[in-house]
């Protein structure tokens, strides 16, 4: 394993060399920052239900979807990231996620401490300071290898942060927006300065080695910059930004008598889930799943829509069960109980 300290890099950097490093096979700690601002959603999130994507677009400010759950952020150069990615089989690697993350979000509290902030970990997947979240942190299995994503909050732009999210209306987001300076804090908040970011970076690496032995260091060469590239053009791709929630293609929703069509949400322990059904006759005819939760493997949730419809409302919640158990799905948070409530409420 090696670590990649790239300091600020174009800010699609700051999101493709995690995601091509696992496809080279490369087992690597990447510590670096965005040099400018975009906006990240979650793999399972729908676009259009989650950010005013015009506002975006008019401002110039790019979004980007990863294939790592959880929700949108607005991410900038003040943040520092961390990403690790390790093989499923190496024996530092636990196989259950939430004692992958309260393994691996050690360091950087150990960090958080180090500066005088006493942070925490706070199940599934957050560092706290107080009552008040100091970090984001996601994980996610690409190919046979385990990432975690997560940062360390020197500063954050509250305004801009509430501004590129979709809501109903202004009042709505006034209440986000306060929502969020009560529950989310910055290392500069806490301590009314910030340390250099260099012993911030020293201090991570330090605290990963402690678990993972030492680091050798590493650059971008030539194979994992042109596999960066490659994954930028996928990515970049309309396709891919609204993969969740478009119609089938060619498919007609006819409403008529017996038939109802849901847009239901549910706040479970371990994200936001948004469910789009359709009920005719008692019957589930069409589901899209989406949210800022945690679901593993990744591309079981369409598989899991599937096997809900042509069910009776009444079968809903013993499917999702039987197939959490036939595919070994992992939820951080989130039960199946919490999928068939916004199937069927």
């Amino acid at each position: 394993m090696h670590l990649y300290d790239l300091g600020s890099v174009p800010w699609t950097d700051s999101q493709l060399v995690y995601h091509a490093l696992p496809r080279l096979g490369r087992e690597a700690l990447v510590l670096l920052s965005p040099a400018t601002p975009y906006v990240c959603i979650g793999y399972h999130q729908d676009l259009e239900k989650e950010l005013d994507a015009e506002f975006c677009r008019t401002n110039q400010i790019p979004i980007f979807r990863r294939e790592v759950g959880g929700g949108g952020v607005y991410l900038d150069n003040d943040q520092l990231f961390y990403q690790l990615v390790i093989h499923k089989d190496n024996p530092l690697a636990p196989h259950d996620k939430a004692a992958f993350y309260r393994k691996f979000l050690q360091p950087p509290i150990e960090t958080y401490r180090e500066i005088g902030i006493p942070a925490e970990y706070k199940p599934v997947n957050d560092i706290i300071t107080g009552n008040r979240k100091i970090s984001g942190n996601g994980a996610a299995e690409i190919g046979e290898y385990l990432v975690l994503v997560g940062n360390l909050i020197l500063d954050f732009n509250y305004e801009m942060m509430t501004r590129v999210l979709r809501v109903p209306d202004e009042k709505f987001r006034d209440k986000v927006h306060k929502s969020m300076r009560e529950n989310l804090t910055t290392i500069n908040r806490e301590l009314g300065s910030l340390p250099p970011r260099e012993s911030l970076t020293e201090s991570l690496a330090r605290n990963f080695e402690k678990l993972l032995g030492p680091l050798p260091r590493a650059g971008v060469d030539e194979e994992l910059r042109e596999e960066a590239s490659r994954l930028g053009a996928e990515f970049s791709t309309e396709e891919w930004l609204h993969r969740i929630g478009r119609p089938t293609q060619g498919r007609t929703v006819k409403i008529a008598a017996g038939v109802e069509v849901k847009h239901l949400v549910h706040k479970a322990p371990g994200g936001l889930i948004r469910g789009d059904v359709e009920i005719a006759d008692g019957v589930i005819s069409s589901l899209v799943l989406s949210g800022d939760f945690f679901f593993y493997p990744a591309e079981k949730l369409g598989e899991l829509s599937e096997a809900v419809v042509g069910k009776r409302t009444a079968e809903v919640e013993e499917t999702i069960a039987r197939f959490y158990t036939d595919h070994g799905i992992e939820s951080p948070g989130v039960e199946p109980s919490d999928f068939a409530r916004v199937v069927v409420d």
